[in-house]
C-alpha cells in the first residue's frame, strides 16, 4: 500500500472520508481503484444508504462542506452528475455543497475532528494489507466520543469518464448568488424531468459524430 513503492505492495488503499459533526462520528470508505467522482458519490450514497435513516430518519436536505480539489472538486462534471442521480433525485433530498476554496482544504473540520485523530493511532505503525489498515481506522476513538469506522470499496472505478453538455444541462443545480464557482444546491428531479433527462442525454448521443 506504500505510495512510493507500488511494485512491492499487496494493493493500493484509497480513503474516502465523510464526518458527521453533529453526532462525532466518522466513516472511511477503502478503495482500492482510483480515487475518482463516481467514488466520491458512491461513498456518500453509501452513507445515506446505510447511516443517514439511522440518525437523521427525517431528512429532506443534506449540507456537506467538501475539498475544492481531489475527486469531488467542484469543477468536475462527473462528480455534479452524480451527486444529482445518486443522492438527489435517489433519496430525494436538496443538496446543498459547499466548496473550501483553492489553498484552504486544510481548514476543512474533517482533517482535524477525523483524519488528524486517524493519523495519530497509525503514527509509526506501517499498513501491510487492508485488514491492518482498517484495524487502525475501527481503533480511532477520543475522549470526547469521536468514534470511526471503515468500510471496503472493490469495485474498480475508471478515469477520465466525460459527461455531455445536454446531460449536464438537465441537471437540477442551482449555483449560489455568492461564490458561484463553490457553492450550489442540487435539489431532486421529478420522475418526469429524470425521464426526459435520459432521453435527451440519448439523444445528443446519437447526434455525436463518429471519431
Amino acid at each position: 500500500m506504500a505510495r512510493d513503492f507500488r511494485s512491492q505492495a499487496v494493493g493500493c488503499a484509497v480513503p474516502h472520508g465523510i464526518s458527521d459533526s453533529h453526532h462525532d462520528c466518522g466513516t472511511v470508505y477503502v478503495g482500492q481503484s482510483a480515487d475518482t467522482p463516481a467514488f466520491a458519490v458512491d461513498n456518500l450514497a453509501r452513507w445515506c444508504q446505510a447511516e443517514l435513516p439511522e440518525r437523521y430518519p427525517n431528512a429532506t436536505q443534506l449540507f456537506m462542506e467538501a475539498n475544492g480539489g481531489g475527486s469531488n472538486t467542484y469543477h468536475e462534471r462527473v462528480w455534479k452528475r452524480d451527486l444529482q442521480t445518486k443522492i438527489a433525485d435517489a433519496f430525494r433530498l436538496t443538496v446543498t455543497v459547499c466548496h473550501y476554496r483553492t489553498g484552504t482544504s486544510g481548514l476543512n473540520p474533517i482533517e482535524h475532528s477525523l483524519f488528524s485523530e486517524i493519523n495519530k493511532t497509525w503514527a509509526g505503525c506501517p499498513s501491510r494489507c487492508f485488514v491492518v489498515l482498517r484495524a487502525y481506522v475501527d481503533g480511532t476513538k477520543t475522549q470526547i466520543g469521536l468514534a470511526a469506522r471503515t468500510h471496503l470499496v472493490t469495485l474498480v472505478y475508471e478515469t477520465c469518464v466525460k459527461v455531455p453538455d445536454a446531460e449536464m444541462a438537465a441537471l437540477a443545480i442551482q449555483a449560489h448568488t455568492l461564490c458561484t464557482q463553490w457553492d450550489y444546491t442540487s435539489s431532486p428531479r421529478s420522475p418526469a424531468q429524470t425521464s426526459q433527462a435520459v432521453q435527451e442525454t440519448i439523444h445528443s448521443s446519437t447526434l455525436r459524430p463518429r471519431k
